[in-house]
């Protein structure tokens, strides 16, 4: 009875140690069964960003919204036309996502079905092209480790409650963050990735117009900025399209910039704001403005972390032949 016990304990080690080898990312995971999946995925975003220059902050974004909700397992990418219930796609907060970064995983990965069929995940995609777009506006590279599968399900009802809100205080989302497993300072590198894009009028509107304040904007903005972005909103209600760059010191470059913008008061969005006026987060954001490395170092080790969280691997997951559709 001992002896077979402890074949039994043996055994369920092998197994779990079995499953922790499969369940581990690789940068090397293609290595056999598509060598050139970097490359393919390389040169596909640098032709989309090329012809299109929004590409890279709505990929960043998308990679973000995929990853905490549920895990980084290209469940965002469902289309509403393609599923039998309302997808993460069709949540009030992902509408705005833009339909170049859906596109430009589509792409590489029409690209990487003829080169691979059936080999590369949406997810791995996914996280490539973001590495990648951060790269070509000037950012850090770094490597991305690979061997996500796709998820089986996306649904509406599992996005509320797990991604920031622009009008979110500092604190609210520093508890967000860490019911995530990330840090204040993880908070504040990722935030710099507002260092590019641009964002509606309509999401930081109330900061402008009717606010409590003598002059009826946000004291907190910079005066000259607050009435130059009222001038330029003034529509928004009309034209829900009207848009504003995140940085508008240095829009299209991906820098620290961001964080020299926000003591400044040129901060557009509350949440943006906010990370300056809570001393949990001011710290991180004055030290990035300072230091451009430091940014870089924490930004690459924090998206690495991000790109990891909740994945699926091995049988927890598929490999979609097309990422719009389950």
């Amino acid at each position: 009875m001992g002896a077979l016990l402890l074949r039994c304990v043996l055994l369920a080690l092998v197994v779990a140690a079995h499953g922790a080898v499969a369940g581990r990312l690789s940068p090397n995971y293609y290595r056999h069964s598509c060598p050139r999946v970097e490359r393919i995925v390389a040169d596909v975003v640098a032709a989309k960003q090329r012809a299109n220059p929004s590409t890279a902050a709505g990929t960043l974004r998308l990679f973000f919204h995929d990853c905490f909700v549920g895990g980084c397992d290209a469940s965002v990418l469902v289309s509403p036309l393609s599923a039998d219930r309302s997808p993460e796609r069709a949540a009030e907060i992902n509408l705005s996502l833009p339909g170049d970064s859906f596109d430009v995983v589509a792409r590489a990965k029409a690209a990487l079905e003829v080169a691979c069929p059936g080999a590369v995940s949406c997810a791995d995609i996914l996280a490539l092209a973001a590495r990648d777009l951060v790269g070509i506006l000037g950012g850090p590279r770094f490597p991305v480790a690979l061997g996500r599968r796709d998820a089986r399900r996306s649904d509406a009802r599992d996005v509320e409650g797990n991604l920031p809100r622009t009008n979110m205080s500092a604190r609210a989302m520093t508890v967000l963050f860490a019911r995530k497993g990330f840090t204040p300072q993880e908070l504040v590198a990722l935030a710099g990735a507002h260092t590019v894009g641009f964002s509606h009028c309509g999401e930081f509107a109330h900061r402008l117009y009717s606010f409590r304040s003598a002059d009826g904007y946000d004291p907190s903005l910079n005066p000259s900025f607050a009435r130059a972005l009222q001038t330029s909103c003034a529509n928004y209600k009309k034209d829900p399209t009207i848009s504003i760059f995140n940085d508008i010191m240095t829009p299209g470059k991906f820098d620290e910039v961001y964080f020299k913008n926000l003591p400044r008061g040129l901060g557009l969005l509350a949440s943006d704001a906010a990370l300056w006026e809570y001393p949990v987060t001011r710290v991180f954001v004055q030290r990035y403005a300072d230091n451009r490395t430091a940014f870089f170092e924490d930004f690459a080790r924090a998206m690495q972390k991000l790109g990891a969280v909740g994945v699926k691997t091995g049988r927890q997951g598929v490999v979609r032949r097309h990422c719009d559709v389950l």
